[in-house]
């Protein structure tokens, strides 16, 4: 026992300073996507043509956008681009209060808004989530398990699951929304009582992900389930989940 106290009192501090202080990603960390139209001959549509995902989207005036929530955050998605207009930067601070907001001309996006006051004032500094795993392959949830442990300590902000949905302030949904996992959603989202958060986390629940398009499972959240917080990733970052939920309840201050 005193050999385990010791090594503990040797490791000091194990809990990131999160939200103060430099995250300290390395170079190879793919985060928030960029995108330089400055480098794309004129008229050139390769990156999306060739990328493997629906990353690069066309936008109004024939040109090219980027649409976080369809990110893979795969460096296949920045190897489409033979210009290399497409790169990844290593923040981790992408998400978004409207859908709209996930697509950007350069992967700028807007700061996250904070509820307003009478939300804040009802769920006050601390948020109990339900979590709803829609047909998933197990990545989002490894990342969400991860704000429990000593190195994220998400419960250090007052945010926690809980295992029934009449306990929760909101649901967080992950995966594509299988055929069978439509009806649980929507039981366990009208379990909670008003007035209720959704967030959607992952590429998967936000716009189908890598199964887009399939028989099985729908384009991500249903177009009927009204969502407060869209958080992009494939999985997303521990960081970037914390850092919305925070920005949402207006314990951080958004950056826009």
């Amino acid at each position: 026992m005193l050999k385990f106290l010791l090594t503990r009192v040797r490791q000091g501090t194990r809990t990131a300073s999160f939200p103060d202080g430099d995250a300290g990603f390395p170079e190879r960390f793919r985060g928030r996507p960029g995108f330089d139209a400055a480098r794309c001959p004129k008229g050139c549509r390769t990156c999306r043509t060739e990328a493997p995902t629906g990353l690069l989207v066309q936008d109004d005036r024939g040109g090219t956008r980027m649409d976080l929530g369809a990110c893979l955050f795969s460096p296949e998605e920045a190897a489409a681009c033979p210009h290399q207009a497409v790169t990844f930067t290593t923040d981790h601070a992408m998400a978004s209060r409207t859908r709209e907001g996930l697509l950007s001309p350069d992967g700028e996006i807007p700061g996250v808004t904070a509820l307003d006051a009478r939300m804040r004032r009802l769920f006050g500094r601390s948020l109990r989530l339900r979590s709803v795993v829609a047909g998933s392959c197990g990545g989002c949830e490894a990342e969400l398990n991860a704000l429990g442990n000593v190195v994220f300590d998400m419960a250090r902000f007052g945010v926690q699951f809980v295992a029934s949905p009449r306990h929760a302030d909101g649901i967080l949904l992950t995966g594509a929304v299988s055929r069978n996992m439509r009806s649980a959603l929507q039981r366990t989202y009208e379990a909670v009582a008003e007035p209720r958060l959704v967030i959607v986390a992952g590429a998967c629940a936000i716009s189908g992900g890598p199964f887009r398009g399939s028989l099985e499972v729908g384009d991500g959240v249903p177009a009927d389930l009204p969502v407060d917080l869209w958080i992009p990733g494939c999985p997303p970052h521990p960081l970037t989940i914390l850092d919305g939920l925070l920005r949402l309840v207006g314990r951080i201050e958004s950056r826009g």
